[in-house]
Order: C-alpha cells, then structure tokens, then sequence
C-alpha cells in the first residue's frame, strides 16, 4: 500500500514569542515493513533544519526561530510504502523468555519507564491472564486480549496517568492501551517498546477501513514485543489486530516520552493554543508515480514547499 501523509502542527500565541527550539519526530522510517519514498518539513516562520537520528532510531528536526511570531506552523509530508507481514507464529516454550542472552540483549525493554512504571495491579492481570500459557504466543495473546476488554474513551485520560489507574478504570485512548500492555507484557518478561506513528483507518476505536482513499486521523500508538528466534512482533492493542499495512511507523521507543511528535521551548507568554492535523491519503501504483516524479529524496528535509498531492493550506 502506498501512503501520502500530511502532519500539521500549529501554535497560536496570545503575543509575540521569540527563541523558539522544537525538535519534531514525524518521519516515517525505513525497515522490513515498510520503504519511505519522499519525506520534507516545512516551518513557517521559515526555519533551517537539522536532522539526526535520536538513540531509539527515530529521525529527529530540530529547527529554532529567534524573531518574535505570534504562530508557528510546521508540517511534515511523506510517502510510503508499505507491506504485508506473516502474522503466524511458532509454539517457543514459555522458558525460552529466561534465557540470559535474551535477556541481556533486551534489558531496557524489560524495566520500568517513565510512562511503564508497572506496580501491583497490572503485575497481577498480567500473571492472572497468562497463568495457563503453555508458549509464548499464547502469552502474548492471552495480553492482548486482556488490554483489548479496556473501552476506548477520548478524553478519560491525560499523559501521565499510571498505567495502574488505567487499568482500575477500565478506559483510556491509544496512548493508553499501549502503555498498559507494554506494562503487563514487561511484568512476565516479554520485552515490548512503544511504537508512534499513523493508522489509515476511519475510527480509531475500532480500526475498520474505510471506502474513501482520504481520511483524517490523528497520530497513532501501538506496541512491538520481542520473541525468542522471530524478533520484533507489532500488535496493535487498541484494535485488537495484528499492524498491517495501513500502520505507519515514525518511532519506537520505551514509552511515549521518548517519541513525542514534538516538543520545544519558548521564550514569551505561557498562553497559546495548539492544533493538530493529521491527513492521509492512499494511492493507487501509477498515480503514486506521477506524484513523486521530480520530488526530492527520502534525505532531502528543506524549506521548499511541497508540490505533491496534498496542496499547501
């Protein structure tokens, strides 16, 4: 499936602000699972950007805006394609998790995070729900299935909610889910990491497809586990399915912290206001080709704008 995406950050400011530093992490990467195509940041007031790649593998554009702005726009457009993925998996004995090298090889995503700071309660759903896993895909199945009884309310959390309190109240969003099943899945000494990024789906709580090739989103998390001879397996908690072709990776990390789409620093007043869009659209092979004709490379990040698809609002 190929996939243009336009991510649009704006802030408005009460009064002028000035010594603005941000650093934006929306670029999708490249892996097994997917190819980015094209990829450009666009910052208005026009900015000079710097791009590296952050310990956890995620792309990273810091840019920073000395002259007083009363708004900041920034967006971020990429093309990707991406494919399908054996979801199949082998009966590994559940002690197969305990072997030293394993372990050793995964440690920082069998701790507690800032985000995943798991305690009584997620210890025990998580025991309680694996108790008669007689493998490791059962275990990772029977978690799945544990964190997808949550209902996904908008709005019943806020970051930095516990994942315990989570759990207690049985709601939460995407953001959510994934912390409360990284948590659980850590807890049995499954390593799991948080992944961002976007999903072409019509409603994020239930994931369905949808006719039209446009839709809107918002940026999306799910979750990747670490099994014994397969590697990184990508479960999406919050619909209840395995990542396919329409979840777009930008980062991994531990928790969110680490692979927030963006934060920054001001000087000037607190008051701002912030909005989000999100919009991707899919395409069919030929017109993906006459879209990316003459564009930049996936390495190009500038200031131009951007002639594709999606026209500059």
């Amino acid at each position: 499936m190929r996939l243009d995406i336009r991510h649009v950050t704006r802030f408005d400011y009460s009064s002028a602000v000035w010594e603005s530093q941000n650093e934006l992490r929306a670029c999708p990467v490249t892996d097994e699972r997917q190819q980015l195509l094209y990829y450009d940041v666009v910052t208005t007031p026009t900015a000079r950007t710097a791009s590296y790649i952050d310990y956890w593998g995620t792309r990273v554009d810091s840019f920073g805006i000395r002259e007083p702005h009363t708004a900041l726009e920034v967006v971020a457009a990429s093309h990707v394609e991406t494919r399908p993925v054996e979801t199949a998996l082998p009966h590994t004995p559940v002690d197969a998790l305990a072997d030293p090298a394993f372990c050793d090889a995964h440690y920082t995503f069998l701790q507690p995070s800032p985000h995943v700071a798991f305690g009584g309660l997620v210890r025990d759903a998580a025991r309680d729900s694996t108790a008669s896993a007689a493998d490791v895909a059962t275990l990772v199945e029977s978690i799945h299935q544990r964190v997808g009884m949550l209902d996904y309310r908008p709005g019943s959390t806020e970051i930095g909610v516990s994942v315990d309190a989570v759990l207690a109240s049985g709601s939460g969003v995407c953001q959510d889910f994934a912390h409360v099943a990284i948590a659980m899945y850590r807890s049995v000494g499954v390593p799991a990491r948080y992944v961002s990024g976007y999903f072409f789906a019509g409603d994020d709580s239930t994931g369905e497809d949808v006719a039209s090739d446009e839709v809107e989103v918002a940026t999306h998390a799910w979750v990747e586990v670490a099994l014994p001879g397969i590697g990184w397996y990508a479960l999406d908690p919050t619909n209840d399915q395995v990542v396919d072709e329409r979840h777009v990776t930008v980062g991994r990390g531990r928790d969110y912290d680490d692979v927030a789409p963006m934060r920054g620093v001001f000087s000037g007043p607190a008051q701002h206001t912030l909005q989000v869009v999100v919009t991707m659209r899919r395409f069919s092979h030929d017109s993906t080709h006459r879209a990316l004709h003459d564009r930049p490379s996936a390495d190009g990040a500038g200031s131009h704008a951007w002639p594709g698809p999606f026209a500059t609002r």
